[in-house]
């Protein structure tokens, strides 16, 4: 059943990302429809609604057209990966549709591109009261992206697995965590302690699956803004990874794996830990409605005391500097932004409102997104890729350099001053 399960899910994420790239590239970017009664239609392209409950964000934009009859919205969904890369070629081409999810680590090359447009300047013409957004991402002080929705990225760990190896409590430093990694490897049925999915085409496991490790104990990749890859903190998270790795407890094909896979070896009980956003939450509880699992802090450096750093990403919005309907892509922002509506995205997604004033619903929600909740509170934020120029790039040439590492091509210290050298030619 897992594996039909699985080959469902994968023939439903190939059919939704052929669609959104037949539709993305028949719109060739913002859309300039508009009807003889006023009426616009805005293309919005995101991955948000397919990680939703069904239909659930269909009904929150249906709620915006209600409210805006002279605007329609069409949504693009696909799969976060086939999304960005649709989106990437749009920002290169200037085609991209009128409103667009976007994840931090895309701002800086869009808006060097002219792809999206200044937020700073819609805000004002709409006379928007941006003093209750969490955040905003900036360059040169406008700006580019609203975060929508927050995630962190938190430690998953299979509680079943954790038991069976004989651990009696979820992982809190990094010698706890190697030695239950250990165990959980050790305890048969081909199970490994630790999914790390460092395919270069999609790198991102850089950010969250290790660079995670310096943030949660207060360490730094960079100095000033400029790279600081050659610190005793840098380098002790690359051993570390190496460590594990030499240890035998990391699942088989890491260079080559997607964050959807190592979800998926989660899911099927094929790994007991993992660093993973609370968006998965919904996903694995469909599809496997019996695992029992648990979040908790990325595991410190022993003795470490101080607050740790908590890895999260975004649901981000922009308005495409293309589109010629700017102001109505705002009234869309707008919109979502609202403290009840954002609120109630929030709960749907388990993440934390990117509006300052909503509050996320606990009354239905997973147990599970509470304690993150609280994860979240304890911890700080830590994301150093956000607003990076060639932020992908950047994790590209340190996933590559890592991978030399992990197949004992190079040293550390080798790989980390090749990296440093590469980062160094692109943030000046």
């Amino acid at each position: 059943m897992a594996a039909r399960s699985t080959r469902l899910r994968r023939l439903t994420a190939i059919a939704t990302a052929v669609g959104l790239a037949a539709v993305m590239g028949a719109c060739g970017g913002g859309s300039d429809d508009a009807s003889s009664d006023g009426t616009v239609t805005l293309e919005f392209a995101q991955w948000w609604a397919p990680e939703l409950p069904d239909g659930s964000f269909d009904k929150i934009i249906n709620d915006f057209q209600t409210a805006n009859p002279t605007i329609k919205v069409k949504l693009l969904s696909g799969p976060y990966a086939s999304t960005k890369q649709q989106l990437v070629t749009g920002a290169a081409s200037k085609t991209l549709p009128d409103v667009v999810g976007l994840d931090g680590a895309w701002v800086n090359d869009f808006a060097k591109q002219g792809a999206i447009a200044d937020m700073t300047k819609l805000m004002a013409d709409a006379g928007y009261d941006d003093s209750q957004l969490a955040s905003q991402i900036q360059l040169e002080g406008k700006t580019y992206m609203v975060p929508v929705v927050n995630f962190v990225y938190p430690l998953f760990v299979n509680q079943d697995l954790l038991a069976k190896a004989g651990v009696d409590k979820v992982p809190s430093t990094r010698t706890e965590f190697a030695d239950a990694a250990k165990k959980i490897s050790d305890s048969g049925g081909n199970v490994k302690g630790w999914a790390l999915p460092l395919d270069t085409a999609v790198p991102n496991g850089i950010q969250n699956d290790v660079m995670s490790w310096l943030w949660a104990s207060g360490g730094s990749m960079l100095a000033d803004g400029k790279p600081a890859l050659q610190t005793p903190q840098v380098k002790s998270v690359v051993e570390y990874v190496k460590s594990l790795n030499d240890a035998g407890v990391i699942a088989p094909g890491a260079l080559t794996m997607k964050e959807q896979d190592k979800v998926e070896k989660f899911t099927t009980g094929q790994v007991g830990m993992m660093v993973d956003s609370l968006a998965h939450i919904k996903l694995i509880k469909e599809n496997a409605p019996n695992l029992k699992f648990a979040v908790a802090p990325v595991p410190a450096e022993d003795g470490y005391t101080g607050k740790r750093g908590i890895p999260y990403a975004s649901w981000g919005i922009g308005v495409a500097n293309s589109s010629d309907h700017k102001a109505e892509a705002f009234k869309l922002v707008q919109f979502l932004m609202e403290a009840k509506v954002n609120g109630e995205l929030s709960t749907l997604a388990n993440g934390f409102p990117g509006n300052k004033t909503a509050e996320p619903d606990f009354t239905d929600s997973d147990p599970l997104f509470k304690e993150a909740f609280k994860i979240y509170q304890e911890g700080t934020p830590a994301n150093e890729f956000v607003g990076l120029p060639k932020s992908e790039d950047l994790m590209r040439s340190f996933d590559e350099q890592l991978q030399l590492v992990l197949t004992g091509k190079t040293s550390v210290d080798d790989a980390l001053a090749k990296s440093q050298e590469n980062w160094s030619s692109v943030i000046e």
